[in-house]
């Protein structure tokens, strides 16, 4: 009796110690092994903390590893590629032990913030892919420097920060956006410390929006107001430039307060307004181009990035709808009715001409 007692509890005992040995391991896992046999289709491996032996199949070894390479009683990590049941050990992988590195690494980066280069590869809808140590990533279209990708981006390698890592899901986020501003940060006071007003400069289009285009100046950007792109009504910057076209712009304005700078491709080109001084006189019959239709009048284009106003009072001696009297492109004789070019206005009319006619 005494005999049979003891037996039990050592059974028990023993089964206790390999329930405290045993760990349960999940996908992506990166755990230590030692090879046990090695048959046609792979290894059979030890686990520390495993139930059963484990299995890496000859198509999971590592590139740079042959069939024959592995060695009985060698220890070495593997990757978890499936889990362990009640059925089958769990299943292991040293071809994505490297990644699994790598995705530890990105984590890392994630963690402390740490800038990393990646390699654009591909334009797609959102955004673009990415290489980082041969994994592949994405970068949203809002978190590129440029708002939009552009086909001037591929092959080239960018600075970014990691958003998101996440081996289980193979997700991989970037930003370049929070890159370039750290940088900025970095930089923008030595580089505003060398610029000054009126200064010529080169800098390359990094951004473009519906009210202008940010110009990277030496590592910072400068704003580029569609007022400032060009003496001719425009109706967006990316009718006149493109992203990741290099330009010369002038300096107009710096804020050391607020770090920003204010851009002007068109004042590198003489003032259009200096130029028709003489050229024109009150009471002179001229034509021009309807360039913008209003409720209160049409904007008439007399010379090019000079505009003048045709009021709808001057219309006509009867009340008329601009919309239906003109229309954008059209070309019309107008009378030069007021003439002030230092203030950059013209005012014009339609129905003088025809009282003069009379």
């Amino acid at each position: 009796m005494t005999a049979t007692l003891e037996k039990t509890n050592l059974d028990e005992f023993e089964k206790l110690l390999e329930e405290s040995f045993s760990k349960s391991y999940s996908v992506a896992d990166i755990v230590e092994g030692t090879i046990m046999k090695k048959d046609s289709d792979g290894y059979l491996v030890s686990v520390r903390g495993a139930k059963t032996e484990a299995f890496l199949p000859n198509n999971e070894l590592s590139s740079l590893e042959g069939e024959t390479a592995l060695e009985v009683g060698e220890e070495r990590e593997f990757y978890v590629l499936k889990e362990e049941n009640d059925e089958k050990g769990m299943l292991l992988s040293l071809k994505r032990l490297a990644f699994a590195q790598a995705w530890a690494q990105l984590n890392d980066a994630k963690v402390q913030g740490d800038t990393i280069l990646a390699k654009v590869v591909q334009i797609v809808k959102g955004g673009v892919l990415v290489d980082v140590a041969d994994l592949k990533g994405f970068i949203p279209s809002s978190q590129l420097r440029t708002g939009q990708p552009f086909d001037g981006l591929i092959d080239t390698k960018i600075e970014v920060k990691v958003l998101e890592a996440d081996p289980k899901k193979n997700k991989l986020i970037l930003s370049q956006r929070l890159a370039v501003a750290e940088q900025r940060d970095q930089v923008v006071d030595n580089i505003l410390s060398t610029l000054e007003e009126d200064m010529v400069v080169k800098g390359e289009v990094v951004r473009i929006a519906d009210f202008g285009a940010f110009i990277d100046i030496n590592g910072i950007d400068g704003l580029l107001p569609i007022s400032e792109i060009s003496w001719q009504r425009i109706k967006h910057p990316s009718d006149v430039i493109s992203l990741g076209e290099t330009v010369e712009v002038k300096i107009i304005k710096i804020d050391s307060e607020l770090k920003r700078i204010s851009l002007s491709l068109k004042r590198m080109g003489e003032d259009p307004w200096q130029q028709i001084e003489g050229q024109f006189e009150e009471g002179q019959v001229i034509t021009g181009t309807v360039n913008k239709v209003t409720g209160f009048g049409a904007f008439i284009n007399i010379f090019p990035g000079v505009e003048a106003l045709l009021p709808v009072s001057e219309m006509s001696d009867e009340n008329v709808n601009p919309f239906n009297e003109y229309k954008v492109g059209d070309s019309i004789e107008v009378l030069i009715k007021k003439f002030t070019p230092q203030e950059h206005r013209i005012a014009l009319s339609v129905k003088d001409i025809n009282k003069d006619a009379e």
